[in-house]
């Protein structure tokens, strides 16, 4: 008789513990989908991406308006000599998811670098708040500033500088590669240089490159679902 009681027990138990694992995958899938650490957060949109980046405007809203309270954000557009400036830092997500629009998608807004309106950017950030500090680079990382050296990939002078100012203002970046309508639409080297300098500039200052190491562009669906997971590893202990 113990030893039926004893089994019943078990099996009890061994269905509690079934039926619990759905629950907590259900919970992780839920939490995966949201950032859970408030942040503030600089998205730079290079102008001149192709036409198909326009149609990830959605999905980037969405992950803005996906934000938790007390996050800060600003949009900026990393456009020819200069950082066009959408929203500045608000706390009021719906009106940051707002102010996005789709790039221009002409040569006539291509940066020579996005890495010198990457610094413009950085010195928005405010030391004394609180929190997570991160960018959010939409770019194909490519600098001609100095010309097309393949041989330099990844290490250029505002490259470094970028680096080093993200560094000393401790903003992690992150980065998602999409091509130009320029040479990183037509040229598999410049592709993997632009993303090769996008990948350093991630890894040097904490956070991670997104890109699928080819000249196309598909969606940032499966990049932003990344990203949230990344943030949630990186930071929700911390919280």
């Amino acid at each position: 008789m113990f030893y039926r009681k004893a089994i019943a027990c078990v099996a009890v138990l061994a269905m509690m513990v079934v039926a619990a694992l759905p629950l907590a995958a259900n919970t992780a899938d839920k939490q995966n989908n949201r950032v859970i650490v408030p942040l503030n957060i600089a998205i730079l949109i290079q102008d001149d991406l192709v036409p198909g980046v326009g149609n990830e405007i959605n999905v980037t809203k969405s992950f803005i308006r996906g934000l938790p309270g007390g996050s800060r954000v600003m949009i900026g557009y990393i456009t020819t000599g200069t950082l066009q400036v959408r929203q500045p830092f608000t706390s009021n997500l719906a009106e940051a998811a707002q102010s996005l629009r789709i790039p221009a998608a002409t040569t006539s807004r291509s940066p020579f670098n996005p890495y010198v309106e990457v610094i413009e950017a950085l010195k928005k950030f405010d030391a004394s708040w609180k929190g997570v500090n991160a960018v959010l680079l939409i770019s194909d990382g490519l600098d001609i500033s100095r010309g097309f050296d393949s041989t330099a990939a990844g290490h250029t002078l505002d490259l470094d500088r970028a680096v080093s100012e993200a560094n000393k203002r401790n903003v992690a970046v992150y980065t998602f590669y999409a091509p130009s309508v320029g040479l990183t639409s037509q040229s598999r080297l410049a592709a993997s240089y632009g993303q090769s300098s996008l990948n350093r500039l991630a890894d040097e200052t904490g956070g991670k490159a997104f890109f699928q190491g080819s000249t196309g562009f598909v969606t940032f669906d499966s990049y932003f679902q990344r990203l949230r997971e990344t943030l949630n590893a990186q930071y929700a202990r911390a919280s």
